[in-house]
């Protein structure tokens, strides 16, 4: 089976991914800015479904370490996932720009960091599997997350692209859209519970996009359809939508 690296691996979807991940035999390296925070899940994995799990210390936002981090790794990964990201209050970042900063070194700046270092070891190998989890709010900039839209905006779009340079090289490159997820990070939102997925359904869709060579994949069928409304809406009338 192939080892499998977890980027961001302390949030709520990484946890369940990479339980699914262990689960179908697959070797898990969790990698984390705390991986202290993580010794009880290693344990867990490592016991509940007989594979090897590691974990490593590793922060998205210092750029500098990223490319020894990587190297640090033995073995290196056959498949990376990329979990990490930060979402905070559009008013309130607005007004502080250490906290965008944060947003957008969180989502977007940090994944392409060490994506790109991964990217050129695949290459070089032709061979592996990239999954970033990025956002529906990339789609569509909305006055409520357009700063953390903005981000995952581009996070898709290098996702896309890195997709499309890495096809040659037998090394694919899927993007998962998850919608609305139940996890800390939304616990504060008032989530429509029908447009809502769980961390399980998260994981199951991953899995799913690595085994059956997936692209793009919205965890809930029905965003797909519900973005490209939102993406025909005329500008003109969207702009005064409170959206």
């Amino acid at each position: 089976m192939s080892t499998v690296l977890i980027l961001g691996a302390t949030s709520d979807m990484a946890v369940a991914i990479a339980r699914k991940m262990a689960a179908k035999g697959n070797d898990v390296q969790l990698a984390a800015r705390n991986a202290a925070r993580l010794q009880a899940l290693q344990s867990d994995i490592s016991i509940r479904y007989g594979v090897n799990c590691t974990i490593h210390e590793f922060d998205a936002t210092d750029f500098a370490t990223h490319s020894s981090f990587y190297l640090s790794l033995s073995p290196k990964p056959d498949i990376v996932i990329c979990v990490f990201g930060y979402m905070s209050d559009t008013l309130s970042a607005g007004k502080n720009w250490d906290e965008s900063l944060k947003m957008i070194n969180s989502n977007y700046t940090g994944a392409v960091s060490v994506l790109n270092i991964i990217a050129e070891d695949f290459a070089e190998r032709n061979s592996g599997t990239i999954v970033g989890i990025s956002s529906v709010a990339g789609e569509r900039g909305r006055q409520s997350n357009y700063i953390y839209g903005s981000a995952k905006a581009g996070f898709t779009a290098y996702l896309s692209g890195l997709r499309n340079r890495l096809y040659k090289h037998k090394v694919h490159v899927i993007s998962v859209l998850p919608g609305f997820v139940n996890t800390k990070m939304t616990a504060e939102l008032k989530l429509p519970p029908l447009l809502t997925a769980n961390t399980e359904q998260v994981a199951a869709a991953v899995e799913k996009a690595i085994r059956k060579k997936q692209n793009v994949v919205y965890v809930k069928w029905f965003w797909k359809w519900i973005m490209l409304i939102i993406k025909s809406i005329p500008e003109n009338i969207f702009k005064k939508k409170n959206l």
